[in-house]
């Protein structure tokens, strides 16, 4: 399939923006289906917003731990219970 830079217009600012043949080939090779629907300045402001996709996530809570197997202080994305060993990221891919 042959692609052809696409110019579209972005949701956000009403600008418009090239879709270029290499982004093309990207998204086909990926499956991507849809075009994107914004420029690359508005993608990258809502990333650093927080908002890439989510519709609004807030910030991922973190809780401190104490790594079962190397005792070292830590932080994961869940909360802990007491049944279960957790460990910090070298110790889990070792075990892993």
């Amino acid at each position: 399939m042959a692609f052809e830079d696409k110019t579209l217009s972005c949701r956000d600012c009403n600008e418009d923006f090239v879709f270029t043949t290499g982004e093309q080939e990207f998204y086909a090779e990926k499956g991507f289906e849809n075009e994107p629907v914004r420029c690359p300045s508005c993608r990258s402001a809502r990333k650093q917003r927080g908002n890439g996709g989510g519709g609004g996530r807030s910030e991922r809570r973190m809780y401190t731990v104490t790594c079962s197997a190397c005792g070292v202080e830590t932080e994961v994305p869940f909360n802990p219970t007491n049944d279960r060993p957790v460990y910090c990221r070298s110790c889990f891919q070792n075990r892993y």
